[in-house]
């Protein structure tokens, strides 16, 4: 009976996310990219002038919303315990290794759903890589890889991430010419800022509540045969797709995708980075920031990598382009991370097995 009340909530959690994700598009942002983490992250990296990619620029009122959303509802609720100093700049690295992996697929785990559901059949390549990253990852996980424990930390260490959002938001609002912004391409593209602030807010708090996790579903199934959080997958897929339908946005094929490319390989060999990360850090980005919401120092510095990841792959021409799919740059990035991230895996799994 709990696990059938596990699921309902995910459904719920993952219907909602499926249909403001459709809305979202329908408001203003760019197509298939109702909620997309990296994007997004990547969006407000340009916007503090850390790099300057003159489309991808602008401050995603989704993210913040997100990081507010799960503060808010685990202070009410009791679930927010600061904690800290589990292998911290090791979850830097990994967080900055995820997010180029994404910039070469173009999309996070949940984008990649929302490109699924939009009819993007490129991202068939993307899911396969990803699930491939995740069983590389339980595997790592059934043999003893860990980054350590965590340990409780001074209240204002936890906030700080929350409280740093909120300090984004208020400039945002008030004094905007202190921020780049896109005048063309998918960061010019964007729903009106209170609809998406409330739209992360709505997603930060369903999914501090459900847990929901894009890659937590695949690796449960894999590690203890457990289906519960792949209905929060499911549902965010099937519901996206009806709104899709009823929107008229749904087209189904390999071309004319947006801000897609069909570099399959290498679509695939992205997002295989982004999977084995993720099991990792113990969450897909969207799990990082609802776990820095609540007061993990430890994801907010995987946040933090994900952010000057995105700088560092826009600066040295690592991110794909929409269209021509990812550079000379981009393809040994994409080869780079996949490697370094299986050493990190490998040693510290290792290390594990001699403790």
């Amino acid at each position: 009976m709990e696990d059938i009340k596990e699921k309902g909530k995910l459904a719920i959690a993952g219907a909602l996310i499926g249909c403001i994700s459709v809305i979202l598009v329908v408001m203003g942002n760019p197509g298939n990219m109702g909620f997309c983490i990296a994007c997004f992250i990547r969006d407000i990296s340009g916007a503090l002038h850390l790099h300057q990619a003159a489309i991808v620029q602008y401050v995603r009122p989704e993210i913040i919303g997100i990081v507010l959303g799960s503060f808010a509802i685990s202070v009410i609720k009791g679930d927010f315990h600061p904690r800290a100093g589990s292998s911290p700049f090791l979850r830097f690295i990994i967080g900055f290794l995820v997010m180029v992996g994404a910039l070469i697929f173009l999309g996070c785990p949940l984008r990649m759903v929302l490109r699924l559901a939009g009819g993007d059949l490129n991202a068939i390549f993307a899911l396969l890589g990803f699930i491939a990253g995740i069983a590389v990852g339980v595997v790592f996980l059934k043999n003893g890889f860990s980054l350590g424990r965590n340990y409780r930390s001074p209240a204002l260490d936890g906030s700080f991430f929350t409280l740093s959002n909120i300090l984004l938001l208020v400039l945002f609002v008030s004094v905007p010419s202190i921020f780049l912004f896109s005048e063309s391409g998918p960061g010019s593209m964007h729903a009106p800022v209170f609809m998406a602030l409330l739209a992360g807010l709505i997603v930060g708090i369903f999914a501090e509540r459900t847990r929901l996790c894009m890659a937590g579903g695949i690796r449960d199934i894999f590690l203890i045969k457990d289906y519960t959080l792949i209905t929060g997958f499911v549902a965010i897929f099937i519901f996206a797709l009806i709104g899709n339908l009823l929107a008229g946005s749904f087209n189904l094929g390999f071309e004319n995708q947006p801000v897609a490319h069909q570099a399959h390989f290498w679509s695939f060999l992205g997002m295989m980075s982004v999977g084995l990360g993720s099991v990792m850090l113990g969450g897909c980005p969207l799990r990082q920031l609802v776990l820095a919401g609540e007061g993990s120092s430890d994801s907010a510095l995987s946040c933090l990598g994900m952010l000057l990841g995105a700088a560092f792959a826009h600066n040295f021409g690592l991110a794909s382009s929409a269209g021509t799919g990812p550079s000379a740059n981009g393809k040994i990035a994409a080869v780079a991370a996949l490697l370094i991230l299986f050493l990190i895996g490998l040693t510290l799994t290792l290390k594990g097995r001699r403790n």
